[in-house]
């Protein structure tokens, strides 16, 4: 297997990563147990598995010589994506002592990064004090993986499932000697139209820095810390409310985190009023059924939520209409979209630039609210149901917070990441989101 060059925006995140801000993203699962030695079989069977799933045998290398320097300038100051000769899964898997809180665990896990000499991506596996469950914890980096794809390893390791085959992708035509003359107006005209977008997405981007209604609560020093917290709400519920009032799905679970920050930011004296943190949304531009390419499609929509406005309808209707400008404008377009920027900077760029630019997100957005797809199908490891699954983002230099979202089976699971510092009442919000649900069922009547 040859080595991949990183995609530019897996690059990016490779490089933005520091010691207080790693940037890998997680989840973690719960499974009930059988029996005393359920949580050790299972480690035992993601440590025999690994192997045998290419991706988790990859490691990053950082790269200073083009592999075509004239070909591509560019790759100057890059990584590559390559197979680990040393590949020993038992430096992944690790079995923990047993533990009374699952997500107090892992959040002294997310805190930790992943080491950059080997694969980067970890799998804990936590068994439960009381023996009746076990969770897992799995970590994998962004420039490894984004949500879709850390969900196809993360499958790779679990009980077999029967999945539709992924639509092969084309492979490159034959390099000409010589460049085809014939497609160069078409190939100016799509250099320009990207120069056009690009120039609209950095113009956006600077003026949303303007008129920033945030609350201190979201932004903070980073301690080097973390907790994380998760709660389910019932998925019959956000329907209700999304029949009942319109929009999608995505729109109410969007608006229950605005109002659970209201809750939470009146709860512990900060004060709502007037508050409008800007939210960034990721949107992935794969096609969830194609095997490649392995590197990060993101873009993503920025809005405004209405934390301040006191009427829980209200501020659903602020959501969906804000999440529907930027529909109608495109993910190729707006505040949101800076992640396709990464396209259009070196490699030497990016590494060269990479912790200005991490440092710069608190200037963009205020908080990042991501929804992780997982299929309608039963997720199992060694014969136990998965349960419960809590999607866990990074959290950006500068940033207290950050939410992700999962539909799994009936549930819609609230994974929370904060600075351990900054937030110690983070159970405080993870509750806030479960009242906010109500309060919508409340408002839309019987």
């Amino acid at each position: 297997m040859t080595p991949d060059p990183l995609a530019p925006l897996d690059l990016a995140f490779w490089n933005i990563e520091s010691a207080e801000h790693p940037m890998h993203l997680g989840a973690l699962g719960v499974f009930p147990a059988d029996s005393p030695t359920a949580a050790a079989h299972a480690a035992d069977l993601l440590a025999a598995r690994a192997p045998a799933v290419p991706g988790l045998r990859m490691r990053i290398r950082d790269t200073w010589q083009p592999p075509l320097a004239l070909r591509r300038p560019f790759a100057f100051g890059g990584a590559t994506r390559e197979p680990d000769p040393g590949f020993d899964p038992l430096d992944h898997v690790r079995l923990h002592a047993p533990t009374t809180d699952f997500h107090a665990r892992a959040g002294h896990l997310m805190g930790r990064p992943l080491g950059r000499g080997r694969p980067p991506w970890e799998a804990h596996v936590l068994p439960g004090a009381d023996g009746g469950a076990f969770a897992v914890l799995f970590k994998f980096h962004h420039a490894l993986a984004d949500g879709l794809r850390a969900l196809t390893l993360a499958a790779g390791v679990l009980d077999p499932m029967d999945l539709p085959a992924p639509r092969p992708r084309p492979g490159p035509p034959p390099r000409a000697l010589l460049p085809d003359v014939r497609g160069l107006p078409e190939r100016v005209r799509g250099a320009l139209s990207d120069a056009g977008r690009a120039l609209d997405i950095g113009a956006a981007a600077a003026l949303s820095i303007l008129d920033v209604r945030s609350s201190a609560a979201l932004t903070a020093e980073s301690s080097g810390t973390r907790r994380t917290a998760g709660v389910a709400v019932d998925l019959d519920d956000v329907h209700r409310v999304r029949k009942t009032v319109g929009g999608t799905v995505n729109d109410v679970l969007i608006a229950v985190v605005a109002g659970a920050l209201r809750r939470w930011l009146d709860e512990r004296g900060d004060g709502s009023e007037g508050v409008a943190p800007r939210a960034l949304i990721p949107v992935s531009k794969r096609r969830p059924r194609t095997a490649q390419p392995q590197g990060n499609r993101l873009s993503g929509y920025l809005i405004r939520l209405p934390v301040g406005d006191p009427d829980p309808l209200s501020r659903l209707g602020a959501v969906r209409a804000a999440m529907d400008r930027n529909k109608d404008a495109g993910p190729g377009r707006g505040a949101g979209a800076v992640a396709l920027l990464a396209d259009h900077v070196p490699a030497l760029g990016h590494r060269l630039g990479g912790p200005l630019v991490g440092q710069a997100a608190r200037l963009w957005f205020d908080i990042l609210v991501t929804s992780v797809p997982l299929p309608s199908l039963g997720l199992r490891l060694g014969g136990h149901p998965l349960t419960e699954v809590y999607p866990l983002a990074p959290l950006a230099r500068g940033h207290s917070l950050a939410v992700a979202v999962s539909t799994y089976r009936g549930k819609v699971h609230y994974g929370l990441v904060a600075d351990g510092k900054a937030v110690p009442d983070l159970d405080r919000f993870a509750l806030a989101l479960s009242e906010e649900v109500e309060t919508l069922l409340t408002a839309c009547g019987p």
